[in-house]
């Protein structure tokens, strides 16, 4: 049995993460790395206050704690604040230079790299729905290196970036609110470097409404990764790949109806299969919490 309380939260940070895709496109006049950089800083305050409501701070100091008689930790954390940087850097960037389809593409191939990964390092197993969504899903990835003959670097960096992300935090037993937050403060000085070469004040003096817009960002960026990184610790690695659909759909969505970013037929044998992925996907979800509320009574 899939835990709801995982299933909620997993859904929580696609719907989040997907209105940061669009969010990122309304801070004009800042490029992809002051946005970026703008997010470091803004995440930190969003987490403290995170922190303080889900009284948290225990178990932070307790992961301080282990950084005092575990050095491997320390790498750990430097490790996974090189791949949560490349990610967010990306994540930010590419609306703005109308490349989110690229990596909504890569967030559709995600869920199989991190199907394939649960089955082979953690011996997971998924139920037959399960495996038909990845198979159908696998049909339109197929379909679309067979129209390009390779993928782009931004679809292949956004599919494998995440998951030795995750397999790290499980190896070393990160906890995901405070873990979160340690990893955030290792990206700030890179991210004050950035600012400190920009053009901050002009940019705030051209919009004076980003003082409002940022801090938003750094709060949707925290609820986000608190609730994807809570999930990880309460799904299966397969299960909670085959999730992850839910969040490129709505960028889909997103990047064609709101940012304007070109769509062609031949498109559909790429997107037709993926979305029946999502729908499989959200049918043995729903029988799963189903099934459990009728446990349960």
């Amino acid at each position: 049995m899939l835990p709801a309380r995982g299933l909620a939260l997993s859904v929580t940070a696609s719907v989040v993460f997907a209105a940061l895709g669009a969010y990122s496109a309304w801070l004009a006049p800042l490029n992809g790395e002051q946005v970026f950089a703008w997010r470091i800083v803004w995440t930190i305050p969003a987490m403290v206050l995170l922190l303080s409501l889900l009284r948290a701070w225990p178990l932070f100091g307790q992961t301080l704690a282990r950084l005092k008689r575990e050095p491997l930790l320390w790498l750990a954390l430097l490790a996974n604040a090189f791949l949560l940087g490349i990610q967010q850097w990306l994540f930010m960037w590419a609306p703005l230079v109308g490349r989110l389809l690229e990596v909504t593409l890569g967030y559709f191939l995600l869920p199989l790299v991190m199907v394939v990964i649960g089955r082979v390092f953690y011996g997971e197993r998924l139920a037959p729905l399960q495996w038909l969504a990845v198979g159908i899903a696998s049909l339109g990835v197929l379909h679309e290196f067979w129209r390009h003959q390779a993928f782009s670097w931004v679809t292949l960096l956004t599919a494998l970036g995440y998951p030795p992300y995750l397999m790290i935090r499980r190896a070393v037993k990160l906890e995901p609110v405070g873990g979160f937050l340690l990893e955030i403060l290792f990206i700030l000085p890179w991210a004050i470097w950035a600012l400190s070469n920009s053009t901050v004040v002009q940019d705030f003096s051209l919009r004076p409404a980003l003082w409002l817009l940022l801090p938003g960002l750094g709060i949707l960026t925290a609820i986000a990764f608190a609730s994807y990184l809570a999930s990880s610790r309460l799904l299966p690695l397969g299960v909670l790949g085959i999730l992850g659909y839910l969040e490129p759909a709505l960028l889909f969505v997103l990047s064609i109806w709101l940012l304007g970013e070109a769509f062609t037929p031949g498109d559909l044998g790429t997107y037709i299969p993926i979305w029946l992925a999502v729908l499989l996907t959200c049918l043995h979800s729903g029988m799963t919490l189903h099934r459990q509320r009728r446990n349960n009574t």
